[in-house]
């Protein structure tokens, strides 16, 4: 946990105060309340298409961008910190960038910072190829930190139960400003904005909705306004099992970031190989899968922490075979300071399975009432750290025999509820 890979930040560009005529006459038209200064112009090839695509038939969209717009103007001139999961996806890295530049014209610095590492491949490329502004802060760079520089935190698609920054965010005394996900209500956020819907695929589509409703002026000619709609389109591409599962507004999204976005760039992001060490770990949970009542369920062993994302991948490969219509694969997760933690994800094409309900179900909470891990539609994941038991693994006897305990506890909870004895999960 020791690389820092810190990223340049992106550019800031002048914000625009005075509202077009032609928005004039399509506020009273739309909607009947407008935005609070500074008024903010449409897309190109905004008007009726632009600005408020989508917006006349969704009001909560609308309201929401209308609070989030008065809530950074009472933030102006501050320094933020924008917090993601420990492990980023597109859908997370995608939305800060895009809040990132959002708040810029309200002369809101802020940095994006994750603990974790990013190792899934794609993530990797969408980083490097659009030169996304996302720092990793481990516990030694955050020692290096003066937090008292900050008057805010913004979460991002997380409520900071998936974040190890938070503990030394809530230690600092910094407040929240601001929670914006798509996952289901964790608790209750003492938070001046909340936009938390779970009934929304992908928290790009929130953001994409904040741009429609007028937050940020994306421009074509502006490179860096392209690379964030790509990314956008990334995030909600990947949230929604490439559109698969994407419901009206999603598509209203897509086909409002279709115009910005690189098409070309998109496709780069997306044919980033797979690592060997990837191609292990699918190995792995090939060969250790159980098949029971369409589940299909892997333990894959130790994994180092850079090489985390296989997990999910593996349990997207595993779904795909004939007759299984979920697959959970796990392992345990460790860092060269000797930290471990059991990590597992799920997949599942079965309508009828609740990830977040499935998954909370099995593993339970810890004794602050944390659950180990939650989900949305069509896929969920977990963490339990190993506390005392961490470490320790020179003795390859002992390590065998503790991930025994651990992959068959782990079965035993997952299995408990794929075939109890009552049935009450039936198979297809």
């Amino acid at each position: 946990m020791q690389l820092n890979s810190s990223l340049k930040q992106s550019e800031s560009f002048p914000l625009t105060t005075e509202p077009s005529p032609e928005l004039a006459d399509i506020d009273k038209e739309a909607v009947e309340v407008s935005l609070t200064k500074p008024s903010l112009p449409s897309s190109n090839g905004g008007g009726r298409n632009g600005k408020y695509l989508g917006q006349r038939g969704n009001s909560v969209a609308f309201q929401k961008s209308e609070e989030l717009q008065k809530t950074l103007l009472a933030h102006r001139h501050e320094r933020h910190l924008v917090i993601l999961q420990d492990f980023p996806d597109p859908d997370a890295l995608s939305c800060a960038w895009t809040y990132q530049l959002i708040v810029q014209q309200y002369d809101i610095k802020c940095e994006i910072i994750y603990a974790g590492t990013l190792s899934h491949q794609e993530n990797i490329a969408l980083v490097k190829l659009t030169g996304l502004p996302a720092q990793r802060w481990t516990s030694q760079v955050l020692k290096s930190k003066d937090l008292s520089s900050y008057q805010g935190c913004i979460l991002i698609d997380n409520q900071g139960t998936t974040s190890q920054l938070m503990t030394a965010i809530e230690q600092a005394g910094i407040p929240i400003i601001a929670v914006i996900d798509h996952h289901t209500l964790q608790a209750e956020h003492k938070s001046e904005f909340v936009d938390v819907r779970p009934d929304v695929r992908a928290t790009s589509t929130i953001f994409t909705q904040y741009l429609q409703s007028g937050l940020l002026a994306l421009d074509s000619s502006i490179s860096q306004h392209v690379k964030c709609a790509t990314a956008l389109m990334h995030g909600l591409r990947s949230d929604t099992n490439r559109l698969m599962q994407a419901q009206e507004e999603d598509f209203m999204a897509a086909a409002y970031l279709s115009r910005f976005y690189d098409a070309q760039l998109l496709n780069a992001i997306l044919q980033a190989n797979r690592s060997k060490r990837v191609m292990d770990v699918i190995e792995r949970s090939l060969k250790n899968r159980i098949v029971q009542n369409n589940f299909s369920i892997a333990g894959v062993g130790y994994l180092r922490y850079e090489d985390r994302d296989a997990i999910p991948q593996a349990a997207d490969f595993l779904v795909t075979e004939e007759n299984v219509h979920t697959a959970v694969v796990f392992g345990i997760v460790h860092d060269e300071d000797e930290l471990e933690v059991v990590i597992g994800s799920l997949r599942t094409a079965k309508l009828t399975l609740d990830p977040d309900e499935f998954i909370k179900e099995a593993f339970g909470q810890d004794n602050t009432g944390r659950f180990f891990g939650g989900g949305r539609t069509g896929a969920g994941g977990f963490e339990i750290p190993m506390g005392f038991l961490s470490g320790s693994n020179d003795n390859s006897a002992y390590a065998k025999i503790k991930w025994e305990v651990y992959d068959s506890q782990i079965k035993q909870k997952l299995l408990k509820l794929v075939n109890p004895k009552d049935d009450p999960i039936q198979s297809e």
